[in-house]
């Protein structure tokens, strides 16, 4: 081993380079983790006893010599201005990379987040891929209800129990399964569908749900809620109307309408000439549902309503096709930097 580090003593000596990428290859060669030195100190375990104390100080002179013959290389070729065979400057500023956007889906869905959690809501996931229970049974939805089809729903490999989740309602009932009323959450996420793919329906899309369960809780504090969000997501001005409708979950049901925001409610293509916009279903939940999940529904009362997210982005940037937000189109995307 003596023999070997004296030679290479002697090839350090004399080696010189005519560019700093030639000192990069240098130090490779020597002191990165595959190179000279490490193997010569994996060997340096097998050397006889009497000749560790003279071969230890030859291999720790070899690495210091290393070390000072880089540094010297160095320092010449950064004072003559060489920065490697390319000629390229390294301590210039490195060109600026183009920041990307944030998705619409994912803006607005923060926005909708923000808005609910400056009055207490806070927020829960949970998996993608639910049993029947907790997307159906819980929910009230009947053994006949159309949405338990092969035609609607995705079943895991024809398993009749188990399914990708056609709403985070599910989330729902998990939560309230462990969590002792007050409750206030709301619960984003991916929800699929069997649907065919069109201008305004798609096999994927994204929700936001929204629970409130405590005592005397009233469908006068789910209209104040709903309004509160409507005007801090589309402005001041937004008027809400509440119609009656159906639900398995709630009792009483309702669609909630905003003010078109294009025509102002004078009526126009987008509202059908209405001047209304449907974005969300909601209601007061059903005693049921609260029984289910082992909460007293003769102490608590509850209200719980649905969005699709993609609906209230297509209403708030004025996009009319829905298969825009899974294309990835650059052009598009680009529309919405410097959106948060």
């Amino acid at each position: 081993m003596q023999d070997k580090i004296k030679a290479l003593l002697q090839e350090i000596a004399s080696f010189s380079s005519a560019s700093a990428g030639e000192v990069e290859q240098f130090r490779l060669k020597f002191l990165s983790k595959k190179g000279i030195i490490t193997d010569l100190f994996e060997d340096f375990k097998h050397v006889p006893a009497d000749q560790k104390k003279a071969a230890g100080v030859l291999l720790n002179d070899l690495k210091n010599k290393v070390q000072e013959k880089i540094n010297t290389l160095k320092q010449a070729h950064e004072s003559s201005g060489d920065h490697g065979k390319s000629g390229m400057d390294l301590t210039r500023p490195a060109e600026q990379v183009e920041l990307g956007a944030r998705h619409p889906i994912s803006i607005v869905r923060n926005q909708i987040i923000e808005i609910f959690s400056r009055i207490g809501f806070t927020i829960a996931e949970d998996r993608e891929i639910e049993d029947d229970w907790h997307n159906f049974t819980a929910l009230n939805f009947p053994e006949e209800h159309p949405a338990r089809d092969m035609q609607d729903t995705f079943f895991i490999e024809k398993n009749p129990d188990i399914a990708l989740r056609t709403h985070t309602s599910s989330v729902q009932i998990r939560t309230m399964e462990k969590t002792t009323p007050p409750i206030r959450m709301i619960f984003p996420g991916r929800v699929f569908r069997n649907e065919a793919i069109s201008a305004r329906a798609h096999c994927i899309f994204h929700q936001v749900e929204g629970l409130y369960v405590d005592k005397n809780v009233s469908f006068a504090d789910l209209k104040q809620t709903l309004l509160y969000f409507a005007k801090e997501m589309f402005g001041e001005k937004t008027q809400i109307r509440l119609r009656p409708s159906y639900f398995p979950f709630t009792e009483p049901s309702g669609e909630m309408d905003v003010s078109c925001l294009i025509c102002g409610g004078k009526g126009c293509n987008i509202c059908k000439y209405t001047g209304w916009v449907e974005i969300l279903g909601c209601g007061m939940i059903d005693p049921s549902v609260l029984e289910n999940c082992h909460i007293d529904s003769s102490v608590y009362t509850g209200f719980a309503f649905g969005m699709g997210i993609e609906r209230t982005t297509m209403l708030k940037y004025q996009i009319k096709d829905l298969r825009l937000f899974f294309e990835n189109d650059i052009r598009f995307l680009e529309q919405f930097k410097g959106s948060y």
